[in-house]
């Protein structure tokens, strides 16, 4: 007998209390093998941070738009950017969708919301609000030391670039998305808060669009110091305005990683890359 009169628990039962206190209360930390189980992700990015999560296990279908991490070949297209099949996706049964809003119309965005299944929605503005989505989905996805870790590495690595990298007066940047029409980014897309943190400013972040169109009389009002460009054609196309200061200074640069325009994890080395370039420009 115990102490007090009671008799003592027998091991199994005791182990079956342990057991249930991990499963079943709160606050306790997560098994690994919690979190959602079938998820699609419908933009390249967010299927770049599944894959950084270590969960690309846990991918049944993904939307295209460019070359897939390695790994992903073998699943599920569910359409292109712009042109979801929800039929597909319905069929592969998901318990989770990871949607980046502007990957498909508002239509479709009502449609998904509507469907009863949980839903993650990530078009970061920021390096913050980027790492923030980083431990979100790590938690639903059953990896949320890993998610957190990650988090933890994009804001210390934001922090130490706007550091090293800091100028008096930020350096005036054209951000060329494409040329027939031309297009740029708006100031809430992350890639402002990238040049940001190289002691640069968009231009055009007074634009709230996050993909305006605009002319050449307008960046030239704005007579940019440095013009990142997509491809070699776009930088020729330059020379024809030599009165553009980045085109006297000789400061038509390719993108050095278009891994800038992805927000997952690797935008931090990507954004490293532009840092580095920037720096040897001259105001």
């Amino acid at each position: 007998m115990a102490p007090g009169g009671c008799a003592a628990p027998r091991r199994p039962a005791l182990l079956l209390l342990l057991v249930l206190l991990v499963v079943v209360l709160p606050g306790l930390p997560a098994r690994a093998d919690e979190g959602a189980r079938r998820v699609v992700a419908l933009a390249p990015s967010l299927s770049e941070i599944v894959v950084e999560l270590g969960a690309s296990e846990r991918l049944v279908g993904v939307l295209d738009g460019g070359p897939r991490p390695p790994g992903l070949e073998h699943l599920p297209s569910l359409g292109r950017h712009g042109q979801l099949n929800l039929e597909v996706l319905l069929s592969l049964q998901p318990d989770l969708i990871l949607l980046w809003p502007d990957s498909v119309g508002p239509a479709m965005q009502a449609q998904l919301r509507g469907l009863g299944i949980a839903l993650i929605e990530a078009q970061p503005h920021s390096f913050d609000e980027l790492a923030g989505q980083l431990a979100q989905i790590g938690a639903a996805l059953g990896h949320r030391d890993a998610g957190e870790r990650l988090a933890e590495r994009m804001r210390a690595g934001a922090r130490s670039l706007a550091a090293r990298y800091a100028r008096s007066e930020p350096l005036a940047v054209f951000y060329q998305v494409w040329d027939r029409p031309m297009y740029t980014l708006g100031g809430r897309q992350i890639v402002s808060d990238a040049l940001r943190l190289c002691g640069a400013r968009n231009v055009f972040a007074d634009l709230a669009l996050p993909a305006p169109q605009v002319g050449v009389e307008a960046v030239l009002g704005r007579d940019p110091a440095v013009i990142l460009v997509g491809t070699q054609a776009q930088a020729q196309g330059w020379q024809d305005w030599p009165q553009l200061r980045a085109v006297r200074k000789r400061q038509v640069w390719l993108v050095p990683d278009r891994g800038l325009e992805r927000p997952s994890f690797q935008m931090l080395a990507a954004t490293a890359r532009l840092c580095e370039l920037l720096s040897r420009a001259q105001p």
